[in-house]
């Protein structure tokens, strides 16, 4: 993938301190849309995930919180269980990737 394609990214996290915790949602909220507790897509090339690591880098202890960010493909196979955590009245639209609609279906399940 080009470094400056646009992309659809998850990411997930794992902090284990509650205060590095909030200052990580704080930066993740500005940049990202919530899909469930500590479960975010993200919008952006590979330069902007790299720059948003970073940031969260710079927030965390690696030996003990966990980050990860995942690039999504084109064509998305997804399978829920249960309630999901987007409302009724919310619809995710793409402009960089089609299959993020399915997300939201398979959402509203």
């Amino acid at each position: 993938m080009a470094l400056n394609a646009p992309c659809a990214w998850l990411i997930a996290y794992d902090i284990a301190d509650p205060k590095r915790l909030n200052r990580v949602h704080r930066i993740v909220i500005k940049h990202c849309v919530p899909v469930q507790y500590s479960l975010y897509c993200f919008e952006g090339s590979s330069n902007a995930m790299r720059g948003l690591l970073k940031e969260i880098e710079a927030c965390i202890k690696p030996e003990a919180d966990d980050v990860r960010a995942y690039p999504l493909p084109a064509t998305l196979d997804i399978v829920t269980l249960g309630r999901g955590s987007l409302p009724s009245n919310l619809t995710l639209f793409s402009s960089v990737q089609p299959a993020l609609l399915e997300l939201l279906h398979a959402q509203k399940g």
